[in-house]
């Protein structure tokens, strides 16, 4: 198992029930979304809308706000491939997520 249920629930909470959380998109990320949304621009910086945990296959799932409320395609994103500017208020409970489920995600790879 690579998440922790308990804490998994605990910042799937805190992430629901906060205001849309600002976020950096990535150069190699903003690509991928270009090629799957040709026609909508990809901004560098944008917001988390909403969160939904894919179970331990694609962890916890963020909704970004790309395209407006008219846009035909939902952009989910793993959270671990996301960053946050550290003076956010759940940005440490963030970042703790991504450290560990990158470093389960690596040692289960080392595996196979």
């Amino acid at each position: 198992m690579i998440d922790d249920p308990q804490k998994v629930d605990g910042l799937m909470d805190m992430l629901k029930s906060a205001p849309p959380i600002q976020t950096t998109i990535s150069p190699s990320l903003g690509r991928l979304l270009v090629e799957q949304s040709p026609n909508i621009p990809i901004p560098w910086r944008c917001s988390v809308i909403d969160v939904v945990y894919s179970g331990d296959e694609g962890g916890i799932l963020c909704c970004l706000d790309i395209g407006g409320a008219d846009t035909p395609v939902a952009h989910l994103v793993s959270i671990t491939h996301l960053s946050f500017r550290r003076h956010l208020p759940l940005a440490r409970e963030i970042e703790v997520y991504q450290r560990h489920r990158n470093k389960k995600l690596k040692r289960q790879q080392g595996r196979v």
